[in-house]
């Protein structure tokens, strides 16, 4: 019988392709990551399988699905994966002569509120800096567990051993109208808010904002006459109706030229974290970069 390759064989790309296959559950997201075949893909899988004598993906209800073992080799070889790319880092960082590209992931509360004057900030200091933005919805963590960005800035709290994170606001809901609306159709109660019609930001997929979970909390329903995945448009929306919207306090403020604000009656008060992971802990440039993040906010 054939015996089994050697674990040490194993090199630091195949488990750079199994945490991929892993973080997206398919054998092709990961090719197109690596810019691969897919039947390349398949073979080091096959090889990390007979190595490790686990079939690591098995295939249930018509998707894919780690085995215990896999969920174990993906923690353990993350940590090996981030701390030899660390030693890859330089040790010294000078803003102006430095050349790179850096992925955030973070959603149009952040893309609004934070990145405009951090880039001002960057243009002037760190000119050869790129930045790439992902939207986040709520994929952030998988975002950093896959490596596709080096930094995450949400209200999405992360937990474990692997991540590192850094508070760098906190937030609480207004209620905002239309500009243009008599500032007496405002509500001035807790029963006023939840009569008026109002346009609930959900931000797409399963976040649901501490305002939402107040009321809920309390055993109360506000009156939700539209919803919508993004505050992008919520001005347009409101201008020429008798809606309200709840807002970030910031983000109302980003909206000041079109919208008019006032204390919300359940506030949801959050924190807005920048969240990263061992790959780029110790990295001279990424520390730089979050000390201009925290700066700005």
């Amino acid at each position: 019988m054939k015996s089994n390759p050697d674990p040490l064989s194993i090199d630091f790309a195949a488990l750079r392709t199994l945490r991929l296959v892993h973080g997206y559950r398919s054998f092709s997201r990961a090719a197109e990551t690596l810019n691969i075949n897919q039947s390349t893909v398949s073979y080091t899988i096959d090889r990390l399988r007979r190595a490790f004598g686990d079939p690591l993906f098995v295939r249930q209800g018509g998707r894919m699905v780690s085995t215990e073992r896999c969920e174990e080799i993906v923690a353990t070889s993350s940590r090996m994966l981030d701390e030899v790319l660390q030693l890859a880092e330089p040790r010294a960082f000078d803003p102006g002569q430095a050349e790179a590209e850096i992925t955030i992931s973070c959603n149009y509360y952040e893309r609004a509120t934070i990145l405009p004057q951090l880039m001002r900030n960057l243009r002037r200091s760190a000119p050869g800096l790129r930045i790439s933005i992902l939207t986040s919805t709520v994929e952030g963590k998988q975002h950093l567990d896959r490596g596709e960005s080096d930094l995450l800035i949400g209200p999405v709290r992360i937990e474990g051993s692997n991540y590192f994170r850094r508070t760098l606001l906190s937030e609480h809901a207004v209620m905002v109208m239309a500009r243009d609306a008599p500032p007496d159709r405002m509500p001035r109660s807790e029963a006023e808010f939840l009569a008026v019609p109002q346009v609930v930001v959900n931000y797409g997929d399963s976040w649901r904002s501490r305002f939402l979970m107040e009321i809920a909390a309390a055993g109360k329903s506000l009156n939700q006459v539209m919803s919508i995945p993004s505050p992008a448009t919520l001005p347009e929306l409101l201008e020429g109706t008798d809606m309200i919207a709840t807002l970030p306090s910031r983000l109302a403020d980003h909206f000041k030229d079109r919208v008019q604000a006032a204390p919300c009656p359940f506030p949801g008060q959050f924190e807005i974290d920048l969240t990263w992971t061992s790959r780029t802990h110790h990295s001279a440039m990424h520390v730089w970069l979050r000390d201009q993040i925290a700066r700005v906010c």
